[in-house]
């Protein structure tokens, strides 16, 4: 096998990423290796691509393999791994954690102040070959596209978000319809979601929602959100807020629009500290508020297996745009467009 791989690299910091030959990763005992198939673009891999403020404060270490939602085929397995084999066709879990540690015992490695992610704190999936600890491959049934395959990381962002709540038989709004926030449709819907009501100020994610089976959707911009809620709800107040935009109007207007003691899940980023009425948009509503990072390990692995292997979500639309790897900076300009769903890039 040759020894070296082609990568894309963060060389500097600096906006922008460089094509270059890496040395191929070697694995320790319980590792495996992964050539990967195809990997995709998040939102955080455009913050770091870009080189903002938040990612020249997050990111420590430079050069950096970049990219953190993929799939592939295991080609190597460590001495003592025994639960993979070679030839399994997985995507993976990009936090890596202490699989001995307090946190992880309890059920929330995702927030474990000493886990790591792939293409942040250690080297990433825009590359030809991964290592990775043989529990972060999650075995796919080897039938799956590798279109559905490479979106299950950034698709448990979405299941964790719904399954943070009961939303069977809701009323639900999902401010923020960018590729997670439409997942997070499609996962609601899923779980049985009686009317779904999606807010974006973009025309083409508006579309995109109503193609994937929203019930309503509004641009805030242009009509008052407001009386759309009261209408759906006969003045109720929707049952459970999805905020996955990161804006602080939404997320200030969107907590008006929760009934009392109802829902509210928080994924979305704000890119700073935001001015927000605790007393009388939580306290005094008696709401329940809970912030999502990451994917739980491993429940929210299995309710995508649930959702995707019963057909009760369809992933193969949210993919509108793919590229060669060598294409990265095409693929990186249609993400930051704001006109597209997913972007992969095959490897």
């Amino acid at each position: 096998m040759n020894h070296t791989m082609r990568a894309l690299v963060k060389t500097e910091r600096k906006a922008g990423l460089t094509l270059q030959q890496c040395e191929i990763p070697h694995i320790g005992p319980h590792d495996v290796l992964i050539k990967v198939r195809a990997t995709s673009i998040c939102g955080t891999d455009l913050h770091i691509y870009n080189w903002d403020t938040w990612s020249q404060g997050r990111v420590k270490t430079v050069p950096l393999i970049q990219g953190h939602e993929i799939c592939g085929d295991i080609v190597e397995v460590g001495r003592n791994v025994t639960e993979r084999k070679v030839g399994d066709f997985v995507s993976c879990e990009s936090h890596i954690v202490d699989y001995n540690g307090e946190y992880y015992k309890r059920n929330l490695g995702h927030v474990a102040p000493e886990t790591k992610i792939i293409g942040v704190d250690r080297d990433g999936s825009f590359a030809e070959y991964i290592a990775m600890p043989w529990q972060n491959g999650w075995v796919n049934p080897p039938d799956m596209p590798t279109e559905v395959a490479v979106l299950r990381e950034n698709f448990g962002n979405a299941i964790h978000t719904a399954f943070a709540a009961d939303v069977k038989d809701k009323t639900v709004l999902i401010t923020g319809c960018g590729p997670v926030g439409l997942m997070t449709l499609l996962a609601v819907r899923g779980r049985g979601a009686q009317t779904v009501i999606c807010s974006d100020i973009s025309d083409y994610r508006r579309k995109f929602a109503e193609r994937l089976g929203a019930d309503y959707t509004n641009n805030p911009r242009e009509n008052d959100l407001v009386q759309l809620v009261k209408h759906v709800t006969h003045n109720e107040g929707v049952d459970v807020l999805l905020e996955m935009s990161g804006a602080a109007t939404a997320i200030q207007q969107g907590f008006s629009l929760v009934r009392y003691a109802g829902d509210v899940i928080v994924f979305g980023l704000p890119t700073r500290p935001i001015e927000f009425d605790i007393a009388n948009s939580v306290i005094f509503k008696g709401i329940t508020v809970h912030g999502i990072v990451g994917r739980k390990m491993w429940s929210t692995w299995e309710h995508s297996d649930d959702l995707l292997l019963n057909k009760a979500v369809d992933l193969l639309p949210i993919v509108t745009h793919q590229y060669q790897l060598e294409e990265f900076d095409k693929a990186f300009a249609t993400m930051e467009s704001g006109e597209s769903g997913k972007v992969m890039m095959w490897v």
